[in-house]
């Protein structure tokens, strides 16, 4: 993700999230160096993007959208897949993220993806109180994600 991305992103962000992230947390995120995050174009437009901070063994995912024009067409897995292999090349082995629990499709996409529930943050998300989910995976080093015990 560059900053020509941006305004495409800041438009899927406000179509996805109730309390979107602004457009300048945005351009504040592709400078952290922490943070990597990524776009998926379709015929040189923004269709989805990802992100995540990379911080000592762990890779945290910030975030997941897609445009609602390409929704159900697997850009978010491409996305997810794409992360797990760019971590695993930074070599983390572990990834977690928080997902709401009335996000069936999100849940069931990283539930397909290796993602086990491990936590509750109650009352996490700001906008209505709904708790988040902790979700991990384990095992990018091997490209698949596989299960391992920690």
């Amino acid at each position: 993700m560059g900053p020509e991305h941006l305004d495409q992103v800041f438009e899927i962000e406000q179509a996805s999230y109730p309390a979107p992230w602004s457009r300048q947390t945005f351009s504040s995120e592709i400078k952290n160096s922490f943070a990597h995050y990524i776009v998926a174009l379709v015929n040189g437009q923004v269709a989805g993007y990802g992100g995540m901070w990379l911080v000592l063994e762990e890779a945290q995912i910030t975030n997941v959208a897609v445009h609602p024009d390409y929704r159900m067409n697997n850009i978010g897995k491409m996305l997810m897949m794409e992360l797990i292999r760019r971590a695993a090349l930074f070599g983390i082995f572990k990834m977690t993220l928080e997902v709401r629990p009335s996000n069936l499709i999100a849940r069931h996409l990283y539930t397909t993806m290796g993602f086990i529930e491990k936590g509750l943050r109650k009352k996490y998300y700001t906008d209505n109180n709904e708790d988040a989910i902790i979700m991990w995976k384990y095992g990018l080093e091997n490209g698949q994600g596989v299960l391992v015990n920690t």
